[in-house]
């Protein structure tokens, strides 16, 4: 497993704000626009954690988040929801697709890389201290 975070996110400005929030604290990232050559990278990439958006094109974070559960090599590797879907059950729907936690958005710039820092393995989310 790579000190990689790979983000699936098809919103240019959210992509860059991600991006730069999560470098600026000393993470690598890749990232794909849609949920097929998302899955295409984390096999081959093996990142960290998988940061992903549920609505995208070709196919929706749902299917991504289920497709990504079936890859053995990514077994234990989080997948975390980063989504403006906020409404009833949509929380409940994404974890039971595979995902292992759920940010809502807007992002919160002061707390999102220690949210995301929470999902990491043991040890890998000593870069939330540099906030």
């Amino acid at each position: 497993m790579s000190d990689t975070l790979l983000i699936i996110e098809d919103n240019e400005q959210n992509l860059y704000l991600m991006r730069f929030l999560l470098e600026k604290n000393g993470y690598m990232v890749i990232s794909a626009e849609n949920g097929r050559e998302g899955i295409e990278k984390a096999v081959r990439c093996k990142p960290m954690a998988i940061l992903l958006d549920i609505q995208l094109p070709e196919m929706d974070g749902y299917a991504v988040a289920a497709e990504l559960k079936q890859h053995a090599e990514l077994d234990g590797t989080p997948i975390i929801a980063v989504t403006s879907y906020a409404m009833m059950g949509d929380r409940e729907a994404i974890l039971a697709a595979g995902a292992t936690g759920y940010i809502e958005k807007p992002i919160n710039p002061e707390t999102f890389v220690a949210d995301i820092a929470h999902y990491l393995p043991k040890g890998r989310g000593d870069q939330e201290e540099k906030i």
